[in-house]
Formats: structure tokens, C-alpha cells, sequence
């Protein structure tokens, strides 16, 4: 299935039960029933109506909210849209015409590859704050695949370095230790995959991006073979970065 190929699976691998370790004022990584869901339960609790895209959007954006004054993993949330793309899903879901088994699963995108209708900052100030008006090409097949946006991961300006701290949008905390840093560049798709503030998280990686914060915090990073996911626009690593 071609959706397969565009797309990074950045899951926890079992749950994780850190009260005794999180000292009070720390964000727990324990998160509600709905936000330990992987894409696949998700897939048959749809099928057999047990949920809905539109619960488990609504839970995504609450755990997002909880999590990003402390971790800050997300340069911008999209509610509105997440939520109306996701009554989308839901119709189709109960017709029994889902558009592939991601349709309606919370998805974030790291602010290095295009969203249309969305700005794209590379992490910096200095880039064009108007929106895109063209999917990045792994974007398009998501959203052919019915993926709900829910919004952008943090990265480091341009993702030149492997911890994740934007002059755009600050410092991206590690949730097992927010005193320590979550890796980069993909460190805000690592954090909300940790969280359980999202399902699926595409990231970039050209020298660890996603190997590296998914190493810092716990989490499953998936770097596809070279070529295997198109990359457009190109950057300055396009000779060696991946999209995954």
C-alpha cells in the first residue's frame, strides 16, 4: 500500500508508567486509554464503530494542549481543521468506505515539510511567514490516505543540529526529564510521539534527525532507505536526507 511508504510510525513500543520517577511538576508520560492507541487498534476500533476519528482527534488536541507550555513540541496546533477533517473520516468510517486504515489518525508534521495552507518556518525567523500553497509530496499521500493533520512539530533553524531549540519557538523539553534535551531535529515529533499527543509523526533525517530524539526519548523512529519517500522542495541535504 503506497501510503505505507510515506510515512514515519514514531510509536511508543509499550506503556509507560513513570509516576514514581516524574517528580511532582513534570508532565506524566501516562496518558489516557485513548492516546495509547496505535494506528492499527485504531483501524479496528473504527471498523467496528467502538470509536470515532473525532474522539480520538478531540483527545489528541487535548493531550497536545496539556503538554506544550512544559515540552513544547508543536510550532502550531490547527484545531479547527484537525476536527473538520475528522467529522470527514468519521462519515466515512460508518459507510464503511474508509479511505485506507490510517483515515482518520492524528497525525503531525515536522515545520521543515510543506502542509498547504500552512506557513512553514524551518524553525527561523528569517523565512516567509505566508502559507504554502503545495503538499510536499509525502504530505499529499497522507492526505489522500485520510491522515488528520493536527498540526506542526518543533525543529531546531533548519534543522542543522541535534537538539531542538528554535530562535522561532523556543526549547523542546525531554518529557522523562524536562531539564534535558530531546534531541533533534525531529525533537517535537519525538516528544508528541513519547506523549501520546498524536499517532503517526513525520519527521526528516539526514544525520540522525529522527534516530537520534527517537533514541533520547523512548520512542520508535522509522529512517526509510534513501529515495524510497520523495522530498520536495529539496534543501541543502538533499543529497542525504530522508523523509520518514
Amino acid at each position: 500500500m503506497s501510503f505505507v511508504r510515506c510515512c514515519i510510525l514514531a510509536q511508543r513500543t509499550e506503556d509507560l508508567n513513570l509516576n514514581s520517577s516524574l517528580s511532582a511538576g513534570r508532565p506524566s508520560l501516562v496518558t489516557s486509554e485513548l492516546n495509547r492507541l496505535d494506528a492499527q487498534s485504531l483501524a479496528v476500533a473504527y471498523r467496528k464503530g467502538q470509536l470515532s476519528p473525532v474522539e480520538i482527534t478531540r483527545a489528541t488536541l487535548k493531550r497536545a494542549a496539556e503538554i506544550q507550555d512544559t515540552l513544547n513540541p508543536f510550532s502550531f496546533l490547527d484545531p479547527d481543521n484537525a476536527l473538520e477533517a475528522a467529522r470527514a473520516a468519521e462519515r466515512r468510517w460508518r459507510k464503511g468506505e474508509p479511505l485506507s486504515p490510517i483515515d482518520g489518525i492524528p497525525t503531525t508534521l515536522k515545520d521543515i515539510v510543506h502542509v498547504e495552507r500552512w506557513a512553514v518556518r524551518y524553525g527561523s525567523r528569517t523565512t516567509d511567514p505566508a502559507p504554502v500553497h503545495q503538499d510536499a509530496p509525502s504530505v499529499a499521500r497522507l492526505r489522500k490516505a485520510g491522515a488528520i493533520f493536527i498540526g506542526q512539530t518543533t525543529t531546531p533553524e533548519f534543522g542543522w543540529k541535534a537538539v531542538t531549540d528554535s530562535p522561532a519557538f523556543g526549547v523542546t523539553r525531554n518529557p522523562w526529564d524536562p531539564a534535558r534535551t530531546s534531541g533533534g531535529s525531529s525533537g517535537g515529533a519525538a516528544v508528541a510521539a513519547a506523549c501520546g499527543a498524536g499517532v503517526l509523526h513525520l519527521g526528516t533525517d539526514g544525520g540522525g534527525s529522527i534516530r537520534i530524539p527517537a533514541s533520547f526519548t523512548g520512542i520508535v523512529g522509522h529512517k526509510p532507505s534513501y529515495g524510497r519517500v520523495a522530498a520536495y522542495p529539496l534543501s541543502s541535504f538533499g543529497t542525504v536526507a530522508h523523509i520518514g
